[in-house]
């Protein structure tokens, strides 16, 4: 069955839940802009959604990253943007027993204050394509050292100051063209708790089980829905059909394993879950491009192997 456990499930992070002692700035303390900084492992490390944009800095420790339908990995300096209601998720795999005391800083904002302001003063419309792109997430390169700096700023000022070097900081990242987006979609959660907790059971167990072979069909029969209904609610909830989804959640798997290890493409094609080889080396290509073997060429000379 699906996994259940509500440390797996997509959660809304509630005002309450916001508390000094997990590193959030007390209520009360902070205006437009608040901050947060916590270490590894924490309660809010888990797949989870709010209604603030949120700029997400990696200190210490490497992992997975998980924002809204992309999955990937990240390091210290990882710099990424997301927007509201975009689920999203950090996981450490490399932290040692005693944990680690910083791994994030964050800074959380509300969008409608930012548009009003944008439409009296022309100069804050640069952002606004910024703010829009952020629905897919954004990773930023070669500009973590720079927003570290911004941040402690940030973080150690309060009234206008502050506001003056979050602004300069925004401009910096809608100025900069050394991105990625990250989620396919604009993926926005609802309010719909039962949607919600379906979605999220569905994608857990896809998550969890991506090397597996299971049909749509058992799946379905697992959240008590007709095939064709569930067909048609994962693509609404996700973007993608559910073939696509599994599809691309396996090469994510195999382009990890080409990069990481030297076992032979062959073996990585089941590794990742697939049972054919021309099947698998078909959808590589539809996704990235290029194939398998060119994709490990080209992370070798990447990562001066």
């Amino acid at each position: 069955m699906p996994p259940k456990s509500a440390h797996h499930a997509l959660q809304l992070e509630h005002e309450r839940e916001r508390d000094a002692t997990q590193g959030f700035e007390p209520k009360g303390t902070f205006g437009f802009i608040r901050y947060l900084e916590h270490g590894f492992p924490s309660s809010l490390v888990r797949w989870h959604y709010h209604d603030e944009y949120e700029l997400h800095l990696t200190l210490e420790s490497s992992g997975k990253v998980f924002v809204g339908d992309y999955i990937g990995q990240f390091a210290p300096g990882h710099l990424v943007l997301t927007g509201p209601r975009v689920p999203h998720n950090w996981v450490s795999i490399d932290t040692p027993e005693e944990g680690v005391e910083l791994r994030d800083m964050v800074i959380q904002f509300a969008h409608a204050p930012l548009e009003t302001l944008a439409g009296v003063i022309p100069e804050v419309k640069s952002i606004l394509p910024l703010l829009h792109r952020a629905l897919h997430g954004i990773e930023f390169f070669n500009i973590s050292a720079q927003a570290h700096e911004r941040f402690m700023r940030i973080r150690d000022s309060t009234g206008l100051p502050r506001f003056i070097e979050f602004l300069t900081l925004l401009g910096e990242l809608a100025r900069s063209s050394d991105y990625q987006l990250l989620s396919t979609i604009p993926m926005q959660s609802t309010d719909d708790d039962a949607a919600l907790a379906r979605i999220s059971s569905a994608i857990n167990f896809i998550v969890q089980n991506y090397a597996s072979q299971f049909s749509m069909k058992e799946l379905a029969q697992q959240l008590d829905m007709p095939e064709r209904m569930f067909s048609r609610f994962f693509r609404s909830a996700t973007g993608n059909s559910f073939t696509d989804f599994v599809n691309r959640l396996r090469v994510n798997k195999a382009c990890e394993l080409l990069m990481e290890t030297e076992r032979y493409v062959t073996n990585i094609c089941y590794d990742a879950g697939f049972n054919n080889v021309a099947n698998f080396n078909r959808r590589f290509l539809e996704l990235k491009g290029m194939t398998p073997k060119a994709f490990r060429q080209q992370a070798q000379g990447r990562f001066g192997a």
